[in-house]
């Protein structure tokens, strides 16, 4: 299991579509909103890591995400919202 941090540049509500900045400054469009289940239905956790990331990216605020990676799955897990420098 790996967990990798990025900065999120977009996330659309109605897609799910999520857009990250990875160190190599590449963008990375393959993960969608943690709300965007393939089975069953999206845990309180993933609507609450939803609601703060598209509540920072509304306000203007940086937000980082954390994605972790297991058996060739990515899933983002969490976020960290900070004031814009």
């Amino acid at each position: 299991v790996k967990k990798t941090e990025y900065q999120v540049l977009t996330a659309d509500g109605e897609s799910g579509e999520v857009s990250l900045l990875m160190e190599t400054g590449d963008t990375k469009d393959d993960l969608n909103l943690p709300i965007m289940v393939k089975i069953g239905e999206p845990t309180e956790e993933d609507k609450k890591v939803t609601e703060e990331m598209l509540k920072a990216i509304e306000d203007g605020k940086d937000c980082v995400c954390i994605v972790q990676a297991a058996c060739g799955e990515e899933k983002i897990i969490g976020t960290k919202v900070t004031e814009p420098k």
